[in-house]
C-alpha cells in the first residue's frame, strides 16, 4: 500500500513539473506572437510649474471601459508613464486629469492611433494646456505663445500663455488689443498667482471701454506673436443673456399682404436678406439691407404675397461676410441651401386641422416601434408605390412574398401604439439632387431642424412639396390609431465652423474648448450649449412646431445627456400646454466628454429630477443580450451569469424597489427613475447589432430553434415588464442586418426589410402581436405610478438559477386578471415551478403568446427553457367572500370538516393497537 502511494505521488509530481515546464517549451512563439500585436507606449508629460501632484492619464480603448494610469517615471521633459497595449485596438483615447476628475489639463477627448507605432514602439509628447499630439521630441512647440484669448465679460478678457512672462511691472505689460489699426485701452492687469508676481502664465486683461461683439479684436505681446479673441466666454454670462434674449417670433412670418424677416444676430454688424426665385441655380432677384433692432435683433417687411419665395442672409461678422440659411426655415430647397417662404395652410389637406389623435391615457400605454422611413418600402417585394418616401407610409392593401401585408397594413395588424421615425427632419448626407444612386443615411447629422428631409420626399426641389407630405403620413397614421414620435438631434448640427449657427452669431450656439476649438461631447465634432438661453429657446420653438404643425405626437431626444436638465424641463413644460400626453424620451449618455458638469445633464441617472421625460434603459437591454460594444458578452437569456437582479430591475422600471438588490445590477447602483414612465424598456435599437445578429454572434453553437427561443424571450421580457415598451422595427421576424454594427450608411441590401423573412418566420410575427395585445389588455403589465408596482408586484423565490419569476395582483389594479405569474427559465433545460394554490391559465409560453388561454396548470408547471411564461389564476380557483360574510363555499367547507375528524379517528386507532403491541 505504502508502494503504492509513493508511486502516485511521484508520478503527481512528475506531472506537476511538465505542466510548469510546458511553457518554456512554446516560450519563443508566445513572445513571437506579443511583439507582433502589442505596442509599448510611453507618454511624456510636461507642466510649466512643474507642479505634478494628483495627474494622471484616464486611458481608454475605443468603444470600452477607461482606467487611470500613473506618472511614475521622470525624465529631462517631465514626468513619463509606460503601458502596453495590443495594437489590435486602433486607438486609444485619453485625458489627463488631476485626482478624480478634480480638473482636466485639456478639455477634450484625445486618441492615439496606435498606427503610429514603429517597431511596436510608440513615443508621444504632451504639453500643459495644449491639445496637440506630439510624437517626437524634435516636434515639441516650446517656443512662447498665447495659448487662449477669450471675452469673459463685454470688458474682460482671460489670457493663457505657453511659456510664463516676466512682468514689467507697468500697467500693459507688453500687451495688446487691437481691431485694425485701432488699439483699445488696458485698465488693469489681474493676476491667477495674485499680487504682482514676478512671473505669470495666466492672467485677466480689464479693459477700460467694452468691446463690440461683432468685431474682431487680437492680443497680441511681443516674444509671443498675437492670438484671435474668442467672443464664446461672454455668451454664458446673465449680463449678455439680460441685454440680448429675444422671446418674439423669429424667421420668415408669413403673411398674404406681406412677409416679415427677423434673425437673432447679436455679434453681426450687418445683415442683407437676399431673394430668389428658386431655392437653386439663380442669381438673387433683390437684395434688401435688414434694420438692426433691440435685443440683437434684424427685420424688414416685404410687401406682397411671398409664398414660394427662397431666401437667405448675407451675414458680416468680425469682419467676415458669409451667407447663411434661416435657422428657423420652415421650408427649403433642395440640399437645403436656400430657406422658402412657406404658407403653411397650403399644405394642408382637407380637414388636417382637425383630424382627432388616437385615444390614449398613460405614458406607460404607449407600445413604440422604432423605425427608418426608407428601410419599411425600399424593397422591390414591399409591394409600396413610393418606395423609401413619406407617402409609402399612406400605401394601404400592400402585399410581399406568400401574400403577407407589409407597410402600413403591417403595422397596424401589429397592434403598435406610436410610430418612432429615425430622423426625418433635413440632415447633410443625401445629395438630394442624386437620389437616382440611392444612398442611405440614418439623418444623425441635422441640417435644418424644421423642415422635413427632401430625399424623402417626392421632388426636393419644390420647398412645400415635403412639407404636405409628410403631413399626409401623419394623417395616415392618426387615422389607423398610431401616434407619431420623431427622433430628433439638437445635441450637435452636422457642420460646426461653416454650420448656418456659426456663420450667424460664431461660437454662440455651441460649447468650446478652453483653447477655442468645438467641444465634442456627441462624438460628431461639436454639441450644442442649450444652457443658453437663446439655444433653449431654439429648442423650445422647435418641438412646439412640429407638434401644432405637424401633429407629432412625442419627440425621443438623440444624446439627451448633452442638454442640460433645465431644457429638457423647459421643453416638457412647453409640450404640456399643447398636448400633456405627448411623449419625451431620449437617451442618458453622451457621446463624449462634455465641459457641461453632470450635475446639469440629463443623465439617466438624474431623469428623476425631470418629470414627464423617460430615459432609455442600458441596465435592462444589456442584462438581457450582452453588453452592446462587445459581440460575444451574454446576457439573461443567452447564457451570461448572475444578471437576475438585472433583469428584476428592468421588470420594475429602474425604480426604487425593495426586493430589487441594486448591488448586483448591471450597471446602476441604485434607482434613477422615480415613476415607471420615466423608464424605456427595450433590448435592441437601430443601432449595434439586431437582436438576431447579436444571438447568434455570442452563442455561435447554437441551432436556429434554440436562438429563436433566446430572440422570443427576450422580446418577451420587453412586453411584460413595466415601464414604456420599445421595440425595433423588423425584430418580429428576426431581423438581420448581416452583423453590421453600425449600419448608419450602409447600402439598402443591409439596412432594408426583407419582407420574405416575414413570411418565413410568420409565427414569430404572431407572437410578437400576441405580446402586444396582451399589454394593452392588461394594465397589470404597465403601472403608471412607482407606489402601484412596489405594493402590487412582488418577486418569488425560484427554484434554480437562471430564473426571475414575479407576482402581479391584478385585482387591486382593475384588471381582468386576478393574480398574474410571469416565470422566466433562461437554463437550456426545463425546470419545475411549484405553483400557489388553484389553477392557473397559460397565457404566453415559447411558442404562443396572446389574451386566448392556452391551457390550464396546478401545482406545479413545468417551465421550458428558455422561455417566459405568463400565467393568470382562474377565476373558478378563486374563493371569494360570499354575500353575508360567510367565506367560500359550504360544501367544501363540510368535506374538509369530515375528512379532517376521519384523519384524527384513523390516527387514534393505530395507537390504540401500537400500545396493545407493547403490553
Amino acid at each position: 500500500m505504502m508502494r503504492k502511494n509513493k508511486m502516485i505521488r511521484r508520478t503527481s509530481m512528475l506531472l506537476l513539473i511538465l505542466f510548469l515546464l510546458s511553457p518554456i517549451f512554446s516560450l519563443g512563439d508566445v513572445m513571437d506572437t506579443r511583439a507582433d500585436n502589442d505596442v509599448k507606449l510611453t507618454v511624456h508629460y510636461q507642466r510649466k510649474n512643474q507642479d505634478y501632484e494628483g495627474w494622471n492619464l484616464w486611458l481608454w480603448p475605443k468603444g470600452g471601459q477607461g482606467e487611470q494610469v500613473d506618472f511614475t517615471g521622470e525624465d529631462d521633459f517631465g514626468k513619463t508613464l509606460e503601458v502596453t497595449k495590443s495594437s489590435d485596438s486602433g486607438s486609444f483615447g485619453f485625458i489627463v486629469r488631476k485626482g478624480n476628475w478634480d480638473e482636466k489639463d485639456v478639455d477634450k477627448d484625445r486618441f492615439i492611433p496606435l498606427s503610429k507605432a514603429q517597431d511596436g514602439v510608440l513615443e508621444l509628447y504632451l504639453l500643459e494646456k495644449d491639445a496637440t499630439l506630439y510624437y517626437t521630441l524634435e516636434e515639441v512647440d516650446l517656443s512662447p505663445k498665447i495659448l487662449k484669448a477669450e471675452l469673459t465679460t463685454i470688458n474682460k478678457i482671460k489670457v493663457n500663455l505657453s511659456v510664463p512672462m516676466t512682468l514689467l511691472h507697468d500697467r500693459k505689460e507688453g500687451l495688446s488689443i487691437v481691431s485694425g489699426d485701432e488699439e483699445m485701452e488696458i485698465e488693469a492687469i489681474y493676476f491667477s498667482e495674485g499680487g504682482r508676481p514676478e512671473t505669470t502664465s495666466s492672467f485677466e486683461i480689464l479693459l477700460k471701454e467694452p468691446l463690440e461683439l461683432g468685431k474682431s479684436y487680437q492680443v497680441a505681446k511681443e516674444g509671443y506673436g498675437e492670438k484671435e479673441l474668442l467672443m464664446s466666454g461672454v455668451f454664458s454670462t446673465s449680463a449678455f443673456e439680460k441685454a440680448y434674449h429675444y422671446d418674439g417670433d423669429l424667421g420668415a412670418l408669413y403673411e398674404k399682404e406681406g412677409t416679415t424677416f427677423r434673425l437673432w444676430a447679436p455679434t453681426a454688424t450687418k445683415v442683407t436678406l437676399n431673394l430668389f426665385q428658386k431655392g437653386d441655380t439663380v442669381e438673387a432677384f433683390d437684395q434688401v439691407e435688414m434694420e438692426k433692432k433691440a435685443q440683437g435683433v434684424f427685420e424688414t417687411v416685404i410687401s406682397g404675397d411671398m409664398h414660394g419665395i427662397y431666401y437667405t442672409y448675407s451675414v458680416e461678422n468680425l469682419g467676415l461676410l458669409q451667407e447663411a440659411v434661416d435657422p428657423y426655415a420652415r421650408a427649403v430647397g433642395v440640399n437645403g441651401q436656400r430657406a422658402m417662404v412657406i404658407d403653411l395652410t397650403r399644405t394642408n389637406q382637407e380637414g388636417f386641422q382637425e383630424i382627432k389623435k388616437p385615444e390614449y391615457k398613460e405614458y406607460t400605454d404607449a407600445v413604440i416601434y422604432e423605425l427608418h422611413v426608407r428601410d419599411l418600402s425600399i424593397s422591390e417585394d414591399s409591394g409600396i408605390v413610393n418606395k423609401g418616401k413619406f407617402l409609402g407610409l399612406t400605401e394601404e392593401g400592400t402585399k410581399g412574398p406568400g401574400g403577407v401585408s407589409t407597410g402600413l397594413d403591417h403595422l397596424v395588424d401589429l397592434g403598435i401604439t406610436h410610430l418612432h421615425l429615425l430622423p426625418s427632419f433635413d440632415f447633410r448626407s443625401i445629395d438630394e439632387t442624386k437620389l437616382e444612386e440611392n444612398n442611405f443615411n440614418w439623418g444623425y447629422d441635422p441640417q435644418h431642424f424644421n423642415v422635413p428631409e427632401g430625399s424623402y420626399s417626392t421632388n426636393p426641389y419644390e420647398g412645400e412639396v415635403r412639407v404636405r407630405e409628410f403631413k399626409e403620413m401623419v394623417a395616415a397614421l392618426h387615422e389607423k390609431d398610431i401616434r407619431v414620435v420623431m427622433d430628433v438631434v439638437y445635441n450637435h448640427t452636422g457642420a460646426s465652423g461653416d454650420s448656418d449657427f456659426s456663420k450667424i452669431v460664431p461660437g454662440y450656439y455651441y460649447r468650446m474648448n478652453e483653447d477655442g476649438s468645438f467641444s465634442n461631447g456627441s462624438g460628431t465634432g461639436n454639441e450644442t450649449a442649450s444652457e443658453r438661453s437663446m439655444m433653449r429657446k431654439y429648442i423650445v420653438d422647435s418641438v412646439v412646431y412640429w407638434a401644432e404643425e405637424y401633429k407629432v405626437d412625442g419627440f425621443r431626444f438623440d444624446l439627451m445627456a448633452l442638454h442640460d436638465i433645465e431644457t429638457m424641463k423647459a421643453v416638457r413644460e412647453a409640450l404640456n400646454e399643447v398636448d400633456p400626453t405627448i411623449l419625451i424620451y431620449g437617451e442618458g449618455w453622451t457621446g463624449g466628454d462634455s465641459p457641461l458638469p453632470d450635475k446639469e445633464k440629463a443623465l439617466k441617472r438624474n431623469t428623476w429630477r425631470m418629470e414627464g421625460i423617460a430615459a432609455f434603459s442600458d441596465d435592462i437591454r444589456d442584462g438581457i443580450k450582452g453588453h452592446v460594444f462587445t459581440d460575444e458578452d451574454r446576457g439573461f437569456v443567452n447564457g451570461g451569469e448572475a444578471l437576475e437582479e438585472s433583469v428584476k430591475f428592468g421588470v420594475v422600471a429602474s425604480i426604487d424597489h425593495p426586493e430589487v438588490n441594486y448591488q448586483e445590477v448591471k450597471y446602476s447602483k441604485g434607482f434613477w427613475a422615480k415613476e415607471p414612465s420615466q423608464t424605456i424598456t427595450y433590448v435592441e435599437a437601430h443601432d449595434n447589432l439586431t437582436l438576431w445578429d447579436k444571438l447568434a454572434i455570442s452563442n455561435p453553437d447554437e441551432s436556429e430553434e434554440e436562438l429563436k427561443k433566446m430572440h422570443r424571450m427576450a422580446n418577451a421580457i420587453v412586453l411584460t415588464s413595466q415601464g414604456i415598451p420599445f421595440l425595433h422595427a423588423g425584430s418580429e421576424f428576426l431581423r438581420t442586418k448581416e452583423g453590421n454594427h453600425n449600419s448608419y450608411n450602409a447600402p439598402d441590401e443591409i439596412n432594408r426589410f426583407v419582407w420574405a423573412r416575414k413570411a418565413e418566420y410568420q409565427e414569430n410575427v404572431e407572437y410578437m402581436k400576441g405580446l402586444i395585445k396582451l399589454r394593452k389588455e392588461h394594465p397589470a403589465f404597465r403601472m403608471a405610478e412607482a407606489e402601484m408596482v412596489r405594493e402590487h408586484l412582488s418577486f418569488l423565490e425560484m427554484p434554480e438559477m437562471y430564473m426571475v419569476g414575479y407576482r402581479i395582483e391584478g385585482a387591486a389594479l382593475g384588471d381582468s386578471f386576478e393574480e398574474v405569474l410571469v416565470l422566466m427559465n433562461a437554463n437550456a433545460e426545463t425546470k419545475t415551478y411549484t405553483l400557489p394554490e388553484g389553477v392557473y391559465d397559460v397565457y404566453v409560453d415559447g411558442e404562443n403568446a396572446g389574451t386566448e388561454v392556452l391551457r390550464t396548470e396546478k401545482e406545479e408547471v413545468e417551465v421550458p427553457g428558455r422561455t417566459l411564461l405568463v400565467l393568470s389564476k382562474s377565476a373558478g380557483s378563486s374563493n371569494p367572500v360570499a354575500e353575508g360574510g360567510e367565506s367560500g363555499n359550504p360544501m367544501y367547507l363540510w368535506a374538509a370538516l369530515f375528512l379532517g375528524a376521519g384523519l384524527v379517528l384513523v390516527m387514534l386507532l393505530e395507537r390504540k393497537k401500537n400500545l396493545k403491541k407493547s403490553a
